[in-house]
Formats: C-alpha cells, structure tokens, sequence
C-alpha cells in the first residue's frame, strides 16, 4: 500500500443519505417518457395503472427480500456478495461481468444523454442533432460531449470522497422529489374534468392503442405478451433501487439502515410514479399519451398546465433528476469492480482504495467504458436488451435467501424477509413469468442481454486459469528456495 491509499472504507452515510440514494438512482428521464410506450401497448388508463402498480410491487418485494442479504452480508459490493454467498463465484462474475459492461456503465451513459438532451431545450447548440466531431466513419453531437463531461466531473467529484458525492445526492433527490410533488399537485389542480371522465370510461379495455385512438385487441395470451413488454420501460424506470447494497462499507449501521434505507426509497418512489401516472391521465388524453413528440410525456402535461414555460420547467426537472440519478449510480457502482478485485475477478488495482477512502481505480475504468457507450449511441437499445438480464439476476438473488436459509441456518439475521416465504415466490414466479414471456413476444429484448452475460463465462475460466497459473510460479519460486 503507498501512501495515496487506505485500506478501510469510512462509514460516513446515515439512514437519511442511504434513502436518498435508493429513491435518487431509481428517478432518472424514465418517468417522464416510458409511460408512452406503456399506454401504446395496452390501450387504457387502468391497465396503464396495472404496469406501474405489478412493477412497484415487484420492487417493493425484492427491495425487502434484498434486506434479509444486506443484514447478513453488509459489506461493498452488495448483490454481487448475496450471489457469491449463495451460489458460486461463477455466478457472481457473471453478474458483475454483466453489470460492468452493460448494466451500470449503460445506464450511466443514457442517464448522461438524457441530461444533455433536455439542457438542449435551455441551450440549442447542445443538440443531438447537431454535429461536434465528424471524424468521417461516426459523428459525435454536442449532446454527447456534455454528457460525457458530466460522467467525468461526477467522477471526479465522488473520487475525492463519499462526501462530496453524498451532498449531491442528498440534495439532489430531496429537489427532485419536491419538483416531482409539485408537478403532481398542480396536474390534479389543473386537472380537465372531461379527459379525466374520457380516459377512465373504458378503463380495463386491453389492447394495442392506435394512432386515431382506437384500441385494438389482443387473444388472451397474447395479452399477458404486451403487459410484459409494457413492462421494460416501467421496470428499466423503476431499477437501481439496489445501489445501496454496493456501499453497504461506507453505511453506518449497515445492518439496519440498509435494509429501511430499500424500503422506504422503493416506497416513496413507487407512491411518486403512480401519483404521476395518475395526473398524466387528467391533463392528456390517453392518445396524447401514447403519441407524445419523442415520447416526451411530461413535456406534454406541462404545456397543458403551464403553457409554453411547461417545456423549461421539465427541462429543469430532469436535469436536475438525470444528474442526481448518475451520480448515485457512478458513486456505488465502482464497489462492485472493488469486491471482484479482492476476488482476483477484476483489475488488482480496482481493489485498491485512495486517500480519500473510495476505490479510485474503479470509478475511473467505470467512467472511461460508460463514456465509450455515449459516443456509441448504442445504449438505449442494450438497456432494452438487459431488462431481462436484470430481472433474472434479481430472482436468483432472491432464491438465494431459500439456499441461504438451508446452508447456514444459524447464521445471524438481524433482519428477516419480510412475508418470508410468500412473497418472495410471488416475485420469482412474477419475474419468470415476465421473462417466459418476454422471450415468446419480444426475443429482442432478450437473446442480446443473455448472450452478453454467457460471453463472461469463458473470461471467467481464463482469468481463473490465470490465478492458477500465477499459483503454481509462486510455489514453484518457494520450492526453489526451499
């Protein structure tokens, strides 16, 4: 160890930090888009409610089942730990695997497009569609060069320690939790009598939505397809509620805060999406909805509250939920490339901490890839892809409460699964039912994201073989010596 690093992380973040960190990386531009394509795909304002209400259950569920791992194991890394604990390091890598090279960097570098995208509202020149650098094989637009520049300073920030990057997320999310509030309430002030009567008359009607607003229908099966395809973007909204488990070392109290930090983060989100859901169909009729320009639903419902201020007043708003929602994903991501280091699975020099107590390495290999993703301009579609890749790690993680429960009975629990053993079946046979369908209905969203994952088992034997040969030199220098 030189004199740059240390080798403890600090526990500096209280029950209040690790709650903002759960709510502030699950709101990212998701709620302000995804409930378009959602309101395509089945047609009326009830089953629009359904998606949002099956995907907070499902992550409700899981964040109080993940409580139960994070009491057991409140250590960095998080699920990649639970994976390791109950399994095998094989599956644990490919979880890290996956997330390293699609998962997390992906969604940081779409969190960081998004952020540009809507500062271009405020800043035209900052346009996607404007061209920065034409080095003649590929482009790369303003857009994509500020978000790139906000990954780079939100690393920095958060590699000169836990502090500077728990002031940001605390008090970004406490904004756009307000901001989000706000919104709401003056939707249902404002709220259209006649579209509201509109929308809810033929409520439970199930159906493919059209452009002239007519719904179509689906056969039964068939049905149970688009409400799992309907579920992605609600699902991709709705994700990294688990990030806390990653920092569980810099956690006061791990043991306890963790497991209430998933809970009331998922709660609090959860309650804000449906509300905004819930607006969203008393201000827009359910074709403005689904045909809103760019999907931009929000931007919608504000120019129908506010009139034309509506667009900057969005624009504000996902500015500040994009930036708060990156830096929470860039500060817990790079402990899960830490504790694959300390395995021997990443890096060496990832599993070292700097001065200031974080794993420096990691934040900045974890910056560098998520940067290359922005300029790829191919992460919207591998976000689409890993929906079924995520949602299959986290029942794994879940079964693993069952193993876990038969291998180490007597283990110290200081915290429970709550609605231990029911619910957690209900997630597991929910998530299988949504990943059976969606690779009946949607393949597309699925084949990509599980050919990524598998690709890591091959790396996985040959870093293993590595370290095996590395171990066989070492004995052999000792025999020599010997």
């Amino acid at each position: 160890m030189t004199e740059n690093e240390t080798t403890q992380f600090k526990p500096s973040l209280k029950l209040m930090d690790a709650t903002m960190l759960v709510a502030g990386s699950m709101i990212g531009s998701g709620i302000f888009i995804v409930s378009a394509d959602i309101t395509r795909n089945v047609g009326s304002s009830g089953w629009l409610l359904v998606v949002w209400l099956l995907t907070g259950f499902m992550t409700l569920t899981a964040a109080l089942s993940y409580g139960e791992l994070s009491a057991m194991f409140p250590k960095a890394g998080g699920q990649y730990i639970y994976l390791k604990e109950a399994y095998n390091p094989l599956i644990s890598f490919l979880y890290g695997w996956s997330f390293f090279t699609v998962i997390q960097t992906a969604t940081i570098a779409a969190v960081g497009v998004a952020f540009a995208k809507f500062t271009a509202y405020l800043v035209p020149a900052l346009s996607e569609d404007l061209v920065a650098i034409d080095l003649g094989f590929f482009t790369i637009s303003p857009a994509q060069l500020l978000a790139i520049g906000v990954i780079i300073l939100l690393t920095y920030i958060n590699n000169r320690g836990v502090n500077g990057g728990k002031i940001i997320q605390t008090s970004f999310t406490v904004a756009k939790l307000l901001s989000l509030f706000g919104l709401i309430a003056f939707g249902l002030f404002f709220l259209d009598k006649g579209i509201w009567k509109t929308n809810w008359e033929n409520m439970w009607a199930l159906g493919p939505l059209s452009s002239d607003g007519s719904i179509g229908s689906y056969t039964t099966f068939a049905a149970f397809g688009a409400i799992a395809a309907a579920m992605v973007g609600s699902i991709f909204s709705s994700d990294s509620w688990h990030n806390v488990t990653f920092i569980a070392g810099e956690i006061k109290n791990p043991a306890r805060n963790i497991g209430l930090s998933l809970a009331l983060g998922t709660i609090i989100v959860t309650v804000l999406y449906i509300l905004t859901n819930v607006m969203y169909t008393g201000v827009l009729s359910l074709n403005e909805i689904a045909h809103a320009d760019k999907d931009r639903v929000a931007v919608s419902a504000a120019n129908h509250i506010f009139g034309t201020a509506g667009t900057i007043i969005i624009a504000l708003m996902i500015m500040i939920s994009t930036f708060g929602c990156n830096n929470g994903l860039i500060m817990a991501g790079a402990r899960v490339y830490y504790s694959m280091a300390k395995d021997g699975l990443f890096f060496k020099k990832v599993g070292t901490l700097n001065k200031n107590a974080v794993p420096g390495f990691g934040l900045w290999i974890q910056c560098i890839f998520a940067c290359l993703w922005c300029i790829s301009g191919k992460y919207g579609d591998l976000l689409d892809m890993i929906s079924f890749v995520v949602v299959m790690f986290y029942m794994l993680t879940i079964f693993g409460i069952f193993i876990l429960r038969k291998k180490r009975p007597d283990a110290n629990r200081p915290y429970k699964a709550f609605g231990y053993p029911v619910l957690p079946i209900i997630y597991i046979l929910m998530g299988l039912a949504f990943c059976i369908l969606l690779i009946i209905f949607k393949p597309k969203f699925t084949w990509p994201g599980l050919i990524i994952t598998l690709m890591g088992i091959p790396v996985y034997y040959l870093i293993k073989g590595g370290i095996v040969r590395q171990e066989l030199k070492t004995k052999d220098r000792v025999d020599v010596k010997g």
